[in-house]
């Protein structure tokens, strides 16, 4: 454990890649990406137990009760409070701090605020083509395009712009780490895009190493929130949406079907 000495040598980088790592652990034990099992045995309060089915088990179906029990029409608020990660959502309100404290369009501020919608709460990988879909009912047409497209561009420098290749790209995949075809062909589509400079907005205002020491708080931006997402009057996940069942799975991420 660090003392306060070596605590307060750390970079601000290195406080803040442990913090966020801490807070995805702490999250991967309560979220368990496989079904469980019930063990109703005596009508006593269900059980968790991998293994088999056997008597008096059943795979769990549901509601999970070890995760905070969510309303029968939840908002996005919703699924940030009782579902997300604390460390992504300071990610995204920081990267839409600094879209808003740079004097940036309100449609940029938004795109920063969800963009890393998918890596704070469903799934890292292509998460920009993931989080795109997650809120494309719900968003306007060039937020969710823009959303797509930053996975790619921030791979990618644009000197026009003083955008670089972000330094800490180089500690988390290598010095030779080249990205694959597919995002070389979306940043080849995307520079030419007519909404390209709202991706790349979001690449310039991602905070790559969030400071553990600034809170942003979601109620900051509630009335960006408000004019920019389209909440559906059913609750997300019930109102048969293109997006609606990675909203069912983020909401009970361990059913067994």
């Amino acid at each position: 454990m660090d003392t306060p000495q070596t605590a307060s040598h750390r970079s601000l980088s290195e406080r803040a890649d442990e913090l966020e790592e801490q807070q995805m652990q702490e999250l991967e034990n309560i979220i368990i990406q496989r079904s469980l099992l019930y063990d109703l045995g005596n009508g006593h309060q269900p059980t968790y137990k991998r293994g088999g089915l056997g008597p008096g088990r059943t795979l769990m179906m549901g509601e999970d009760p070890r995760l905070p029990e969510m309303p029968d029409a939840p908002t996005l608020m919703d699924f940030v409070k009782l579902r997300f990660s604390i460390g992504g959502q300071q990610h995204l309100l920081q990267s839409a701090k600094r879209a808003r404290d740079t004097g940036q369009p309100e449609k940029v501020i938004f795109a920063c605020l969800l963009h890393d919608i998918a890596v704070s709460g469903f799934i890292r990988a292509d998460h920009g083509y993931w989080g795109a879909q997650l809120v494309a009912p719900y968003v306007d047409e060039e937020v969710a395009w823009a959303i797509k497209a930053h996975q790619a561009l921030r791979f990618f420098p644009d000197e026009a712009v003083g955008y670089e290749y972000p330094e800490m790209y180089i500690r988390m995949f290598g010095e030779d780490y080249q990205p694959e075809p597919y995002i070389v062909a979306e940043y080849e589509a995307a520079k030419n895009h007519k909404w390209y400079m709202s991706a790349r907005l979001i690449c310039m205002n991602d905070v790559y190493a969030f400071d553990p020491d600034v809170q942003v708080t979601w109620d900051e931006f509630e009335d960006v929130l408000g004019r920019n997402f389209n909440q559906p009057q059913e609750g997300l996940g019930n109102d048969n949406s293109a997006s609606a069942h990675m909203w069912r799975t983020l909401r009970r991420p361990c059913n067994a079907l």
